[in-house]
């Protein structure tokens, strides 16, 4: 049994903007099934602390001029003792958690995630008054990237394992920030936190953790890559023998097609009818007219182009020529959420389109739609294509990333093997979703070929089980590295 610290800027359910909640939320209490004594720590955002029960104060000090209060309680629904680091000038602040009600990011939020990071080496190295130490401590995308860094000069230190959720969002500030910051003179250079004149918070994982990794096996080569590497590519390459792809999992209680509360029937892969019921239910909901026959599409998600959303936007036109219904979720960018409105009034008997997020919604479209619309530019891994293999709604997926770890493409082999889960394109263009699309349609005019890939889908094995077995491993080899470093 190992101790770990696991140090994120937000987990679900006490807070979610991505995925990288879904897997705070869900990859410790994994780890702890394992009997791995995990520890998770964030802020104590004003949303947190009111969906955490049993709520006490663990311990009070005082780090880089800032009072903090660690308030302790579990993850809900979990074992998994949980630090929410209460410092109000930082972080009681309603809505999202980095960026303003006008959408732009708050103007401190390098303070607040340097001292984020700064009470996470003070717990790990037992300075808080918990009497507790980390074995090694598991960072997560650039809000805990300083941790490795400032780690790196304890003596005894923990291991670091940093994984990158989505290598887009890097932390960049200006070299003003790493002065007020007081970071060490040595660190400003691009073989460490400098970034073409900008503080990187990402770079201080990158460069210093002890194992490296991210959300899926094939995104993890694809970051190696000017196309996909954010700037970042030679420090990967560099690092490469430390970096390795683990798959995320979903929360299989959370997201059952056979009892999930958010829909309107259960089923599984074994008795499909209850599919139907939430197709119709799903169609209700949109206000698009009740009939099983047409293939019914869905989409939700971002609306932002990471996600293919303008692909979608173009290739709807031609898409709605054929005998199909789609519906839509989400938000994001307002060119987008535009477009796709006024193709809803366009197209009111085919189309529908709802600007906002519903998790109960979110949960009725992945069970009652045919197919899973997920054209995404760059993928780490991906959620919804699991949850919609889960829920035999068939992905049609662009082959980046996660998504293409995880779909395997309807081709006459594949078909005839009978492991084909979804449909797979290449190039990130209308005509090549559009065939794809049309590919997935003819499946669907087939029902006996459509509910044997259906049934294959559904018997994919996605839990968390498997990945927090190889995050396990991950962190012994990290700690052998890590006495390996210190032994040098």
């Amino acid at each position: 049994m190992s101790r770990i610290l696991f140090a994120t800027s937000e987990a679900h359910p006490l807070m979610k903007t991505g995925g990288l909640a879904d897997v705070a939320g869900s990859l410790p209490r994994a780890l702890k099934s394992l009997r791995e004594d995990v520890r998770l720590l964030m802020p104590a955002y004003p949303d947190a602390i009111a969906r955490a029960q049993h709520v006490k104060t663990a311990t009070r000090f005082d780090i880089a001029g800032y009072a903090i209060t660690l308030l302790e309680t579990r993850l809900p629904g979990t074992q998994v003792k949980t630090w929410l680091v209460d410092c109000p000038a930082l972080f009681d602040r309603p809505g999202n958690p980095y960026l303003n009600a006008d959408g732009e990011p708050w103007i401190d939020n390098a303070e607040r995630f340097h001292v984020l990071c700064r009470v996470a080496v003070e717990v790990a190295c037992d300075r808080a008054g918990l009497d507790w130490r980390a074995d090694l401590v598991h960072c997560n995308d650039w809000q805990t990237g300083l941790v490795p860094a400032f780690l790196q000069g304890e003596a005894d230190r923990p291991a670091t394992v940093f994984t990158i959720h989505n290598l887009a969002y890097q932390g960049l500030f200006p070299y003003e920030k790493f002065v007020s910051l007081h970071l060490p003179p040595a660190m400003w250079t691009h073989h460490q936190l400098e970034f073409h004149g900008q503080l990187s918070f990402i770079k201080g994982g990158l460069v210093f953790a002890d194992r490296l990794n991210t959300v899926s096996p094939t995104y993890a080569k694809e970051i190696q890559s000017p196309e996909f590497g954010n700037g970042l590519d030679g420090l990967l390459r560099h690092r490469s023998t430390a970096l390795n792809g683990i798959l995320n999992g979903i929360n299989g209680d959370e997201w059952n097609p056979n009892r999930d509360e958010h829909t309107a029937a259960p089923f599984n892969a074994n008795t499909l009818t209850g599919k139907t019921t939430n197709k119709l239910a799903l169609q209700s909901a949109f206000g698009l007219v009740q009939n099983s026959k047409p293939a019914l599409i869905g989409n939700v998600g971002r609306m932002v182009e990471q996600k293919g959303v303008d692909l979608v936007v173009q290739a709807l036109p031609q898409l709605l020529a054929h005998p199909v219904q789609v519906v839509i979720l989400g938000s994001g960018a307002t060119i987008y959420e535009d477009a796709l409105t006024e193709l809803a009034r366009q197209y009111p008997k085919q189309l529908a389109v709802k600007i906002g997020y519903d998790e109960k919604l979110a949960h009725l479209l992945e069970a009652g739609s045919d197919m899973f619309l997920m054209p995404s530019r760059f993928e780490p891994c991906g959620l919804n294509q699991l949850y919609s293999l889960r829920y035999g709604t068939l992905p049609i997926v662009r082959r980046v990333g996660g998504l293409a770890d995880t779909v395997i493409d309807a081709s006459p082999s594949n078909l005839v093997s009978g492991e084909a889960t979804g449909f797979v394109f290449d190039k990130a263009t209308k005509d090549a979703l559009l065939t794809c699309t049309e590919r997935a349609i003819k499946c669907f005019g087939d029902q006996k070929l459509w509910r044997r890939m259906q049934r294959t889908a559904m018997r994919q094995d996605h839990s968390w089980r498997h990945s927090a077995h190889e995050y396990v491993s991950l962190y012994t080899l990290a700690m052998q590295a890590a006495k390996s470093k210190q032994k040098a």
